[in-house]
């Protein structure tokens, strides 16, 4: 088995920026597996039914949201798969945060459809709701709730991801996170059947996005890279991702702020988003999605806005437990300080904001604390916190 994914990339793609040697090159053991094929470039939606076709598939199910439906992404993908002849089934309906009740439903119609290679369309969210209806179906009777239990589960329905946001990086890893709105907290929902076989990224399906969520997807993929080069699971392999997804990250998401239509700047942060993903699926995070998580499951807020709230502070905290690898996103990111150029960025894509604009009170401090400490990305943290720490760093971004 080789250690790097297959990958199909378009002849002549412009090469990106090539770094001096790294200061940071951990040792630490590691065991890669490829996180499945990956196809990227402008117009290659048209390569879908090829690609299902290659998993001995002539059905597809696609699971996506409202807003994709509304823009006509569906529509167009629908197309795609009429004309080569597939038959398809569709559940639209995952939402901003998608809940248990999301994924039993699209499971219950992706049970009545029938075999299928399961096509997940849209942000993270569609990405993260499509997992774990392809792992329901192939598990009888099981819901959702049952999540904890489910890491051991029979297989699920093969899945090919096909992201239109940058800056989840889902499509590279077979875990969701979906919301348990009743214990008001954030699952962990997957499996190893239900990885990606494919992860089919076109730039083109990104062009328009609204300034708002471009800033927020790629804030989320910003923090990816950091996190990723910081975590207590950061490898010599991960950081290679990582470095390389900062550094397209960090340059390209102002251009493609200011400009949704530049293909150039939407083909790179792409790529550096996916690169992000491949990093954190070897590394793990740490505490800006412990506190990210906490913050939407108890407010609403979307993920990239949540962790835009938090990352420099967080980064702060976690400075003397982590100085070479803050030195390397430093490096990445063409900066003398990782913290000040996040800080630009942030600030040139508009994103950050009080916690009191998302809704959170001084009530809420301590139950999004101890949310933190649970969530297991917390563990991976390079500086281990307490919750009077947290409470610490909350309080003035209130």
């Amino acid at each position: 088995m080789t250690d790097s994914p297959t990958t199909d990339f378009p002849t002549g793609w412009p090469a990106t920026a090539t770094l001096a040697p790294s200061p940071l090159a951990p040792l630490s053991p590691f065991d890669a597996e490829p996180t499945g094929r990956t196809v990227f470039g402008p117009g290659s939606i048209a390569r879908l039914p090829e690609l299902i076709d290659g998993l001995g598939q002539r059905r597809a199910f696609v699971v996506t949201d409202p807003g994709i439906k509304a823009v006509g992404i569906l529509d167009r993908v629908l197309s795609v798969l009429a004309d080569a002849g597939l038959e398809t089934g569709v559940y639209a309906e995952v939402g901003p945060n998608p809940s248990t009740a999301n994924v039993d439903a699209g499971a219950e119609a992706a049970r009545a459809f029938g075999p299928a290679v399961v096509v997940a369309l849209g942000g993270g969210s569609s990405l993260d709701a499509a997992k774990g209806i392809a792992l329901l179906v192939g598990n009888a009777g099981a819901r959702a709730a049952d999540a904890d239990e489910l890491w051991e589960a029979f297989d699920g329905l093969p899945l090919i991801a096909v992201p239109t946001t940058s800056g989840t990086g889902a499509e590279t890893n077979g875990f969701g996170v979906i919301e348990d709105t009743a214990a008001c907290r954030k699952l962990y929902i997957g499996h190893a059947s239900v990885k990606p076989l494919v992860a089919l990224l076109d730039p083109e399906l990104t062009l328009g996005i609204p300034a708002h969520i471009t800033a927020a997807t790629g804030i989320d993929a910003l923090v990816h890279g950091v996190e990723s080069l910081a975590s207590r699971g950061a490898n010599a392999l991960s950081v290679a991702y990582a470095t390389q997804a900062v550094t397209l990250v960090g340059h390209w998401l102002p251009a493609a702020y200011r400009d949704g239509a530049d293909l150039t700047a939407r083909s790179q942060l792409m790529l550096g988003a996916h690169l992000a993903g491949q990093a954190l699926t070897r590394s793990g995070l740490g505490l800006v999605h412990g506190l990210g998580h906490a913050i939407t499951a108890h407010t609403g807020t979307p993920h990239g806005v949540a962790l835009a709230a938090v990352f420099e502070e967080v980064m702060a905290y976690n400075l003397d437990s982590a100085p070479a690898a803050y030195a390397q996103a430093a490096h990445a990111l063409q900066a003398t300080s990782a913290i000040d150029a996040v800080h630009e960025i942030a600030g040139a894509v508009d994103v950050k904001r009080p916690l009191r604009d998302l809704g959170v009170t001084a009530d809420l401090l301590h139950p999004i604390a101890t949310a933190a400490l649970a969530d297991a990305v917390t563990k991976n943290n390079p500086r281990t916190p307490t919750e009077a720490e947290i409470l610490e760093l909350l309080r003035p971004l209130l």
